[in-house]
Formats: C-alpha cells, structure tokens, sequence
C-alpha cells in the first residue's frame, strides 16, 4: 500500500477527486479511477513542492515530480530499506549549481544541497550526452537504490544499484558510486569555470561525502534526472 506524505491534506484532496463509476461532477465530464489518481498525484507534487521550498533551492519541479513518482514505484514494490530519505541529482542543470539534494520525506526537510560531478564525456558545463555502456565514460540516468559502503582509490564510498535496465543496470559493473572528490565543490570552482567530471559517478564533494553516504546508505532511493526524451519516454518506472 502506497504511503501518503502528505497526510490530511492529501487525503482530503483524494476523496474529492475519486467519485464512484458513471457519476459526474455537476457540470463537468466523469472523472476515471485514474484520472483522479493523477489529479490527486498532481497536488502532492505541488504541496510537497512548496512544503519543501525546492523553487528556492533550484529544484527543477519537473525533476521533483518524476524523482517522487519513481520513489513511489520503488516503494510498492517494497525494494526500500530507507524509506524516509529521496535522493535527486537534477543534471538539467549546470555543474557550477549546487545540483545534488537528499529530502527527508517524513520531515519535510532538505537535509541536504550541494555540488554534484557528471561524467567526463557527458558534456563539459552541462551534461548532455548519457549511457549505460561500459567505458563510456558518461553519467547513467534513472532510478537506483543504494547499497553497502566501502574504501576505495576514492576513499569512502557507496555502492549503487542501477534499477533501469538499458539505461542504469550496467552500474555495478561499470563501478557507478557515490564518492567525494577534490574536483567538485566551491573551492574547485573558485579557480575553474565548471566543476570537474568524473568517470560516470555522481562524485560530490570530498569534505561533504561521509556526511552524504552515511544518510543515504543502505536502501534509500537516488534519482538521476535530465529531461531526455528517450529515457523519459521509455523508462518503465515512469511509465509503469
């Protein structure tokens, strides 16, 4: 059973919009089971949107959508330990942003914002170009779960696991993880124009990385999001 974020509000909307079978609305069309579950759908996005105050933290809105519809999916089919924490990567935006956010779906809280790295030969400034192939060398988009932490040549970092076959399930194979590294954040930025890429991982900042890994660890859910069309269109999480 689906779990609501937004409790009495949600509700309420919920049982305005769902009517039994053949009986309309005074002056309107009949509205479908799911009609109705889009149209409630719709305005907890918009609530939690503004409960969040993602407008103000740059969160494309579009992205917040998409992350929670997935999350929901992940949900149900109950392949989440962590079930309070969301994580996106909005990489419509430019890699001088502070393009990467953990929420806490109980709080309603931010917990987290900060700089994200895209891989090397998904574009420069702004990623652009994205693939599951090994040796790519480009960022994976799509749903992961995340996984145990580990020592590495990047330190501290976390395993993932790709959800999207065709478009992020090659993770593990590829060493797709959460690390830190020098070439992201404020610093590397005071003497570049963009932040560094990596090989594919969604590598954040050194002195924020074990903060970051020991939130989302162990079952949470990470979004990789950029509006391309292919992934949008076929992606069966989003369109399950």
């Amino acid at each position: 059973m689906r779990r609501s974020l937004f409790h009495p509000g949600f509700l309420c909307v919920l049982v305005a919009f769902v009517l039994p079978a053949g009986i309309a609305r005074a002056g309107g069309p009949v509205k479908t089971k799911s009609s109705a579950k889009a149209a409630a759908f719709a305005v907890e996005v918009n609530n939690l949107y503004q409960a969040f105050d993602l407008e103000e933290v740059g969160l494309n809105k579009k992205a917040f959508e998409y992350a929670l519809k997935g999350y929901y999916y992940l949900l149900e089919h109950h392949w989440l330990n962590k079930t309070n924490i969301l994580s996106i990567c909005d990489m419509s935006q430019s890699s001088r942003n502070k393009r990467f956010y953990v929420l806490d779906l109980d709080q309603k809280k931010v917990l987290v914002n900060t700089y994200v790295a895209h891989g090397r030969n998904s574009g420069q400034e702004f990623a652009r170009s994205f693939s599951n192939s090994p040796s790519s060398h480009k960022s994976s988009l799509g749903f992961y779960i995340t996984q145990g932490t580990y020592y590495g040549n990047n330190g501290f970092s976390l395993k993932i696991r790709g959800m999207e076959r065709g478009f992020n399930d090659r993770a593990s194979g590829r060493n797709i993880v959460v690390h830190g590294s020098q070439y992201v954040g404020p610093d590397f930025l005071d003497m570049n124009r963009f932040c560094g890429r990596s090989y594919g991982c969604p590598a954040v900042p050194a002195d924020e990385s074990e903060m970051i890994i020991d939130l989302i660890k162990e079952g949470s859910c990470l979004f990789i999001y950029h509006p391309t069309k292919k992934y949008i269109t076929r992606s069966k999480i989003l369109n399950g």
